[in-house]
């Protein structure tokens, strides 16, 4: 009996059978070959027969196994039957038009590069396999919405333990002072209330509780081109303010071997600082603060490379790769994410906290600007995302990266004449 990975690859052979066929249209001997032939089953394989289930009715354990993934892309919207044949499929008209979600155990390397790999699954299915050390996790998980994006998410009450399941495979490789990072909704609210909910705090100690993580810092992620909201409470009821930011948690594993160097993402002095600096310093003595705070005549007078980035991210939603990445969706006809975010906030994450050659992952990718920026900085990356139109929207963000490939798959989401 093969082992559960090697079944598993099954199911990227049978969706690549369909999407090479001559009209996208297979009968199930024909698919049977070529599955053979390309997970390199022996002869005998196909047609051994042996007692399955209670009864012991005889089966081919092979065909079934292929059998089981036909009917997951069945499901997931794929594939369909030929109308008045039988053991014939064929793509459907509309695949790649509504959202198609991983279904659990699925497992597909939708594209890669010579430095990083994007898998349609959830993320359960890969991470919790994974054997590969990592030195950060960077994601912005669905925020616990009470209208659901189209993509869904967790309600509320269930969020904890999902963030908890979904990080816990991801923090047992985690390297001694890896990070994890952490992009969440601050505008969730009681049920009928102004009042905000605590979800966040409960998050945070539940993350140190069950998973041993430290909390580094908070920081809030400033964009004022956000919509004027919570409608409700700030728009129609007046009794809130308009909310500009986000929280982003940096947790780490082990803080005495925090991994972090903010001498990687040093930002340029002010024209004001650099005169003050190439002067000699302060030509003044004061205090401040009960003695807590001194200039002296030399103070601020050494030249230095750049100044350390305050802990606030302010970033608009406005990104070039967003952009792009609308257009390719557009042009290919698949849906786009409802909630991207700027890669310049992974980007930063990544050049803080971790150095070339080390791994990065996105347990929840979205459009895989966490893999993006990773590329960009010379980081292997591996994300999963299991809404297969984002993957397939995205993946033509990193065409010009050396090594790229794509599933077969995923080239027949969206448009018929892609």
């Amino acid at each position: 009996m093969r082992s559960t990975s090697t079944q598993l690859d099954l199911f990227a052979h049978v969706a690549a059978a369909y999407a090479d066929a001559p009209a996208s249209t297979l009968d199930n001997a024909t698919l049977y070959g070529i599955i053979a032939e390309r997970a390199g089953l022996e002869p005998d394989e196909l047609e051994t027969r042996i007692p399955i289930g209670k009864a012991g009715a005889l089966h081919n354990a092979a065909k079934r196994r292929i059998r089981w993934y036909q009917q997951t892309l069945k499901q997931l919207g794929v594939i369909e039957r030929v109308d008045g044949e039988r053991g014939i499929w064929k793509l459907t008209e509309n695949a790649g038009q509504d959202l198609q979600k991983a279904a659990a155990g699925v497992k597909l390397v939708a594209f890669s590069t010579e430095l990083g790999i994007a898998v349609w699954s959830r993320c359960e299915s890969v991470f919790g396999c994974l054997n590969e050390p990592i030195a950060l996790c960077v994601t912005s998980p669905p925020y616990p919405l009470r209208q659901a994006r189209a993509y869904g998410n967790p309600d509320e009450a269930r969020y904890v333990d999902f963030i908890c399941e979904a990080l816990e495979p991801v923090v047992r490789n985690l390297i001694a002072g890896g990070s994890v990072v952490l992009n969440i909704s601050n505008d969730i609210f009681e049920a009928k209330s102004p009042a905000r909910s605590l979800y966040v705090e409960r998050l945070i100690l539940a993350l140190h509780d069950r998973l041993g993580l430290w909390l580094m810092d908070r920081m809030p992620w400033v964009n004022f081109s956000k919509p004027p909201g919570p409608t409700w409470w700030a728009c129609v009821n007046r009794v809130q303010l308009t909310t500009a930011y986000e929280p982003v948690f940096w947790f780490t594993n082990d803080p005495a071997r925090v991994r972090s160097d903010n001498r990687r993402v040093l930002e340029a002095h002010s024209d004001r600082h650099l005169r003050l600096m190439q002067a000699g310093g302060a030509q003044r003595s004061a205090i401040y603060g009960d003695g807590a705070y001194r200039i002296r005549p030399d103070s601020y007078g050494r030249l230095t490379e750049g100044k350390i980035p305050r802990n606030v991210i302010q970033r608009g939603h406005a990104c070039n790769d967003t952009l792009a990445y609308r257009q390719h969706a557009a042009a290919i006809g698949v849906p786009t994410h409802g909630a991207m975010q700027p890669t310049s906030i992974p980007d930063f994450f990544i050049r803080f906290l971790t150095e070339p050659g080390d791994l990065v992952v996105d347990t929840f990718g979205g459009t895989i600007r966490t893999g993006l920026a990773a590329e960009r900085l010379g980081r292997r990356w591996l994300v999963t995302e299991w809404i297969l139109q984002y993957l397939r929207g995205a993946a033509e963000l990193f065409r010009d990266f050396p090594g790229f490939g794509m599933h077969p798959a995923l080239a027949t989401v969206g448009k018929k004449a892609c």
